[in-house]
């Protein structure tokens, strides 16, 4: 669709929404200056019309909030004390750069870290080029939380993050994923796949939406799944039913892992998993009549066995011939000339020396996350933690967070809360004074997604696709590349650089330097708001697999050298190992991160039609449990786990879509109403009640948030 602009910029225009990494085609209405309205482009190529009410009220209510930052602001008391004075950016800017130079000067560069979304979005690649501009390699991601098991088993393996075309498959596999909240053009093409005939498998405890259109429903115990994907594996090769020419020609390992899989029957995964041997097998003969396509997300992440999980399934896609196939999962391909975000993290000429980057918090522990061999080279969150408060491996003084509430979505709220407090400079970019700006000493005001450009490479289409600044940033606020362009240009006057990574002078600059020698212009990305990008099959000759081997690498040859198993497995949940005095003590299951509708992780808390629509944290409770509990639906409960840090309080809800046992909950919660500085962030967050310690996966550092066992009590309304 053509845009309709006057001259005074006012008219209606393609672009592409980024509240989350969907990226949904949009239309964005401009009037007298401001967005009125944002809705769905049914013309766009890929996402079709699909589209949630967070992209069509949420960027809206971020814009237009009327408790929005939008100068800077300079703490005027206590940390944490609520007080605060508005300054100019230059005075922000001025201070900023005093700061940082003086615990690079005191500390050394190591000393400073960032803190962001991950490298998804241009944002996390502008805070890694800062950090590096100031001599660190120190920067947390949230993805050690969600997707980073996927990533680091993808890269390992060698097959597609994501790609699964659904709308081409025969059958697809469903595992760990809530399309239905998560992904509205994901959810919309499985639903069209079910009716042109596509059957439906679904891997979950919990009975989410896709269940309601699956063929078969796997409900296996929280943290089980990869006994699941062996026992499919065991038998698509015991009966010959694996694909042998892909096997033969671009896997690398095939006898290794067909000895592994030997023993992993589906009489065996059963016990593991309570699922019964004759459903598994049924699966793996669904399966294995392909294409099929893979769809997982959050439920395998978050488990410190989520590398070994993920690449069971990965092996599964690579032996059923559906890597980069139509139907199955497709690898990513930018058009030549196109560079990633993580295209440029990873590029030579934008990195530091390799002995600082073997530095990095965590990369001596984690090498495939942390460190030069890492997948977006970050730190490991809770090492980063833990070096604040205690200064090993060496000490960190001063963090600067962009566009992330890490006080609320960090494990252990009260831990990371401490950590803030002791930093000798926090600074905070924001469009909210959420808990964690709250105890910044200087908060730096954000654009929103209507107010900056942005491009970038969705895989899912395969398509470039251009978010348009539609209006002016709302008072002083800046984009993240014009903070750090200026505060890279004060830095360099106090001599605290040692390289400048960020070359260009605008946003503009920075996305033409994206789009390279693609061929795709600007003018055709703001007339259409997406350019489809041509995709084929296959290919492996002109592109082999990143990997040592230039296959699929079924025994991984980069998990042997980081002295890890270099073949899938099972491995049991932590709670399988806790005392039975323990399990007594904590007898249900805990399940995390369930996705609403209204809600992106921490985002939106502030709007009025989110809190409408969801006002209350909810615990979802099978009908016989809260019996055996006695708790009522609507009853505020606590919930606590083994050595867990504290209680949180939730309100249940009865709902026999959680298996008797098993309870579950969403994540991010906090009020921006509720008292200064923590808004209830240790009272109502699920991550005020889990450890960010423990069990570590021993290839991503990811840590148990789901599986764990806890506890429910009664709890008053208000504490």
């Amino acid at each position: 669709m053509e845009s309709r602009a006057s001259n005074s910029g006012d008219g209606t225009f393609p672009s592409t929404c980024w509240e989350c990494s969907v990226c949904c085609g949009s239309l964005v209405t401009v009037e007298n200056g401001r967005v009125t309205k944002v809705a769905p482009n049914p013309e766009h190529p890929y996402s079709k019309g699909a589209f949630c009410i967070k992209g069509i009220r949420g960027a809206p209510g971020i814009t237009e909030s009327p408790s929005r930052v939008v100068r800077p602001r300079r703490r005027a008391g206590p940390r944490g004390s609520g007080a605060w004075r508005e300054i100019s950016w230059d005075e922000a800017l001025d201070e900023m750069a005093d700061r940082l130079a003086a615990v690079r000067g005191e500390h050394g560069p190591l000393a400073i870290a960032g803190a962001v979304s991950g490298a998804f979005f241009s944002r996390g690649l502008i805070v890694a080029l800062l950090m590096r501009s100031l001599g660190s390699p120190n920067w947390m991601i949230n993805q050690d939380l969600c997707g980073g098991c996927r990533a680091v088993s993808a890269r390992a393996t060698g097959v597609p993050v994501g790609g699964d075309d659904v709308a081409n498959a025969r059958t697809i596999l469903i595992v760990g994923r809530n399309s239905y909240a998560a992904d509205p053009v994901q959810w919309a093409a499985i639903k069209q796949a079910k009716e042109r005939g596509a059957r439906v498998i679904v891997i979950d405890p919990k009975r989410i939406p896709a269940c309601d259109l699956a063929d078969l429903w796997l409900r296996a115990r929280p943290g089980t799944d990869a006994a699941i994907a062996l026992a499919m594996m065991q038998v698509m090769i015991a009966q010959g039913l694996y694909d042998r020419t892909f096997v033969a020609r671009w896997c690398h390992g095939f006898a290794e892992l067909k000895e592994r899989v030997a023993s992993c029957t589906p009489a065996l995964a059963a016990q593991f998993t309570g699922v019964p041997a004759d459903a598994i097998t049924a699966a793996a003969l669904m399966y294995a009549d392909g294409p099929s396509a893979f769809v997982s997300g959050h439920g395998i992440d978050a488990f410190s066995a989520g590398v070994q999980t993920y690449r069971a399934f990965h092996c599964l896609m690579a032996i059923g011939g559906n890597v980069d196939r139509l139907g199955g999962n497709r690898r990513v391909k930018p058009p030549r000339g196109f560079s990633t975000y993580l295209d440029v993290l990873h590029r030579p000429e934008f990195r530091l020396p390799r002995a600082i980057e073997e530095r990095t918090i965590g990369a001596a522990q984690f090498p495939l996350w942390a460190g030069p061999q890492g997948w977006q080279t970050a730190c490991h969150n809770p090492s980063v933690i833990s070096a604040i408060l205690t200064a090993k491996p060496y000490p960190v003084r001063a963090l600067y967070v962009s566009g992330v509430n890490i006080l609320v979505t960090y494990p252990d709220t009260a831990r990371t809360k401490a950590a803030l407090r002791a930093l000798d400079f926090l600074a905070v970019a924001t469009h909210e004074m959420t808990p964690t700006a709250e105890l910044a000493d200087l908060v730096l005001p954000k654009t929103t997604a209507l107010e900056e450009e942005e491009v970038s490479f969705a895989a899912g289409g395969p398509a470039v696709v251009y978010t348009r600044a539609a209006v002016p940033p709302r008072g002083e606020a800046r984009c993240d590349l014009d903070i750090a362009i200026d505060l890279v240009d004060r830095l360099a006057q106090r001599g605290a650089i040692s390289k400048n990574f960020l070359p260009w002078r605008n946003q503009r600059a920075f996305n033409e330097f994206i789009l390279g020698d693609s061929g795709i212009s600007f003018e055709e990305l703001q007339r259409t708001g997406c350019v489809p990008v041509p995709w084929r099959p296959g290919n492996f000759t002109d592109a082999p697999f990143a990997t040592r081997t230039g296959k699929v690498e079924l025994f991984s040859e980069t998990m042997r050298e980081a002295g890890l198993d270099p073949l899938p497995a099972y491995v049991p949940p932590t709670r399988e190992t806790q005392p039975a005095a323990v399990r007594a003590d904590y007898p249900l299951i805990l399940l995390t991160g369930d996705r609403e509708k209204s809600y992106h992780h921490s985002r939106f808390r502030e709007q009025a039609w989110a809190a409408k629509v969801s006002p209350d944290p909810i615990l979802l409770i099978h009908p016989e449990t809260a019996r055996a509990l006695s708790v009522a639906d609507g009853a505020w409960v606590t919930v606590d786990v083994p050595n867990g840090p504290g209680a949180c309080r939730l309100r249940a809800r009865i709902s026999d879509r959680t298996p008797p046992g098993v309870v579950s909950t969403g994540m991010g919660w906090w009020r921006p109403h509720s008292a200064a500085p923590d808004h209830g962030a240790l009272d109502i967050n699920i991550n005020a009640a889990l450890p960010y310690e423990g069990r570590w996966d021993p290839a991503s550092g990811s840590v148990d948030t789901r599986g764990l066992l806890c506890r429910v009590r009664a709890a008053p309304a208000q504490i």
